[in-house]
């Protein structure tokens, strides 16, 4: 029997029922329909709508449903439940009789969909940040474990300086910590309590919300009931960020199929994260990174999705709403596994140090500390630049590099070149003159790391994992 089939005389059609269904998917929310419904039996309880043997009675069959739900399969095998509010009001009837029909007063299913999605996003926000510190934890540890070695630093995809390797990888490190405090943020904002809304102007019994926001940990009540009904702003800047986590992401996972390559050669693909080819006995394919690179163009239109349903929606609550539900639980989903494959990947992934630093022997990646030693011999910048480009190009006419070049041949483009300058065009003396906050100078990347490491454990939990 439906919820709502009073008023009805005729059946649905069959097909349009089937169709219009949500319980194949929020099912997922199941374990926040149980927590708020008890939430709920407390604020009823509290206003003496059940007295305490009912009110008992439905807390003991709502757990009975969580213990079903973990434990008996086929549990949620209803092919007549319409949504996870109707499966759980069949099932508690089933366990304690008519009086699980006294749960359901004083509220509305617009208000209940509204309160599960708000916990889901709540809880998955907290599962993402812990991934998040999980893989920035794997690229800090990486960091460290560079030391000192060097690679090239790009700028349109061409060779620009010389850079620590750990400081390239503290820049994503930057990126993924950006993300979690997005999520923190929306977490804030989005943790008030719409139980107590009815179907659009307010609960018609006097229950205590703040009571029920209490007990499921949420800051306060909503302020407005047509708002907290079919607001689903939360949704969209949840998943938001995790369209921009996608992207920082594929990012990554392009850059490291770059390195990847023969042509760079900077890093091996770890097996564990690889595949072959069926028809290439050689080929070692980056598929982890390629689809972390394909996955965050789903997160994207999972974004996109939230923000056509909603841009035309008249208040309140309207059954469209219905559908932010699958592109939400997709891009969390999505945004969870491809954090654990790319930590995983990160720990395992091997660096060619060797190599890298081999790059940064060529293609004048000293010219802009030559064009910094002339102008703090008083130079002009610019007459510095254009002196060191006319160096550059005899470089390229000679097939050499500008510390190649003899001192009477640089002193043909600035007579301010000394014999010190040669001492000013190594790679260490070019990572060195980078010595300000946030620059690749080696006791600069080495703070950053120490602040870095200080961050992760300042997150970590007592048991190691991640809050």
């Amino acid at each position: 029997m439906k919820m709502w089939s009073g008023r009805f005389r005729q059946p649905l059609d069959p097909r349009f029922e089937q169709w219009q269904r949500s319980f194949p998917f929020d099912q997922k929310l199941l374990l926040h329909e149980l927590a708020a419904s008890r939430a709920h039996a407390q604020a009823l309880g509290a206003a003496g709508v059940l007295n305490a043997e009912e009110w008992g009675s439905i807390l003991t069959g709502l757990d009975q449903i969580k213990h079903k739900s973990e434990t008996e399969p086929g549990f949620f095998n209803d092919p007549e439940a319409e949504d996870v509010h109707h499966f759980v009001e069949k099932r508690l009837v089933d366990l304690i009789g008519d009086t699980a029909k006294k749960l359901h007063s004083g509220r509305s299913r617009n208000e209940q969909i509204a309160t599960d999605s708000r916990l889901f996003v709540r809880d998955r926000i907290d599962e993402i940040n812990a991934l998040l510190a999980e893989f920035a934890d794997a690229l800090v540890t990486r960091a460290e474990e560079a030391k000192l070695a060097v690679m090239p630093a790009y700028t349109h995809l061409q060779r620009a300086e010389p850079v620590l390797v750990a400081h390239w990888l503290l820049a994503y490190v930057e990126m993924f910590w950006r993300d979690r405090q997005r999520l923190a943020d929306c977490r804030k904002r989005l943790n008030e309590c719409p139980l107590g809304s009815g179907a659009v102007t307010g609960a018609t019994l006097p229950l205590d919300r703040s009571l029920v926001s209490e007990q499921l940990e949420f800051d306060r009540p909503t302020a407005n009931s047509i708002d907290a009904t079919c607001d689903r702003d939360f949704l969209i800047e949840f998943v938001g960020a995790l369209a921009l986590i996608s992207v920082h992401l594929s990012r990554w996972a392009e850059e490291f199929s770059l390195f990847a390559t023969q042509e760079y050669g900077f890093i091996r693909l770890p097996e564990a994260y690889s595949t072959g080819s069926s028809a290439m006995p050689q080929k070692q394919n980056p598929d982890s990174l390629e689809l972390i690179r394909a996955k965050a163009a789903r997160v994207i239109g999972s974004q996109m999705t939230l923000l056509t349903i909603v841009k035309g929606l008249p208040l309140a609550y309207n059954k469209d709403l219905q559908e932010t539900q699958e592109p939400l639980f997709d891009a969390a989903y999505t945004v969870s596994l491809s954090l654990e494959i790319a930590a995983g990947f990160m720990r395992q992934v091997i660096f060619d140090f060797h190599r890298m630093g081999v790059a940064c022997e060529k293609g004048f990646m000293n010219s802009m500390a030559a064009a910094t030693y002339l102008a703090r011999h008083g130079v002009p910048f610019r007459l510095a630049h254009e002196a060191v480009a006319h160096a550059v190009q005899k470089c390229i006419e000679k097939n050499c590099e500008l510390q190649d070049l003899s001192l009477a041949e640089l002193q043909e483009f600035s007579p301010a070149f000394a014999d010190d300058v040669y001492d000013h065009l190594t790679i260490e003396a070019v990572l060195a003159c980078h010595d300000v906050p946030g620059g690749t100078a080696p006791n600069r990347v080495q703070q950053a790391l120490r602040e870095a490491r200080h961050n992760l454990a300042a997150l970590q939990g007592v048991h190691g994992t991640y809050a």
